[in-house]
């Protein structure tokens, strides 16, 4: 068994204003998404400043579509008995299915403003999407949330409020895959020409899979429990995500016409 670092959440404090670690993973993770998205941005003809656009529109669905997601998937009843919880944001709750879907709506909507294939701009974002994914997870370590389910592997951890069980580090595995792995797959398949919307679908079936299988070390939310068939909300939501992605790689080799 491992020894949970119990580091403080608060990174430092300005005054009356506490800086949290996980902010900072979230600000990091848009802050490289930006340079790397400027690096590429003769792939889809835009300027400099049409790329820090760009991450101004996806960072404000993350943020929103995370907030509504959240509510809505996992919390509803909460907003029907309070719906000015839904505005308070720093008292947490943000999901990832609610946050894509937001990035979704703002992708369409800057694609349109400019006149682009919104298929072709998710084709420039997918690769960009995983480091923000890893390093939010890092933060959900830091801040000793949404930790796995008790386990007797030898690198279980006692977390904080979690009871004297060891658990598996979750959030650590979700870093890895949907973080690490995840963005390494993807930066190199899109190093080539690839048909539109491939690389989007890809994107799909890889986080998909990887969120499902690691679903199955995760502690489940404790007010919903495993649903049907012992699936969790998790595995639930993200195997349409698989589904859309197959179903998205498929059409675009047989449509063909490249991204890049």
């Amino acid at each position: 068994m491992l020894t949970y670092p119990d580091i403080n959440p608060v990174a430092f404090g300005l005054g009356p204003i506490q800086v949290h670690w996980y902010g900072l993973t979230y600000m990091v993770g848009i802050g490289l998404a930006w340079w790397l998205a400027r690096q590429r941005a003769d792939r889809l003809g835009l300027s400099k400043d049409q790329i820090g656009d760009l991450t101004f529109y996806a960072a404000v669905g993350v943020i929103l579509g995370g907030r509504f997601g959240y509510a809505l998937f996992y919390h509803f009843d909460r907003v029907l008995a309070d719906p000015l919880w839904l505005l308070r944001l720093w008292e947490g709750g943000m999901a990832f299915h609610g946050g894509f879907l937001g990035v979704v709506v703002a992708l369409i909507l800057f694609a349109r403003k400019h006149r682009l294939p919104w298929l072709k701009l998710g084709d420039f974002v997918a690769p960009l999407t995983p480091i923000g994914l890893g390093l939010g997870r890092l933060g959900n370590f830091i801040n000793g949330e949404l930790w796995g389910r008790v386990t007797e592997v030898p690198w279980g951890m006692v977390f904080p409020g979690a009871g004297p069980d060891p658990r598996h580090p979750s959030q650590l595995y979700q870093f890895a895959l949907e973080g690490l792995a995840l963005f390494i797959v993807l930066w190199l398949f899109s190093r080539k020409p690839r048909p539109m919307g491939s690389i989007s679908g890809l994107f799909l079936v890889g986080y998909g899979s990887l969120r499902f299988l690691a679903e199955f070390t995760r502690e489940p939310d404790a007010h919903l429990g495993l649903l049907a068939i012992g699936l969790s909300m998790g595995q639930w939501l993200s195997l349409p995500m698989i589904a859309a992605g197959i179903a998205l790689m498929v059409w675009a080799y047989r449509r063909q016409p490249q991204t890049n």
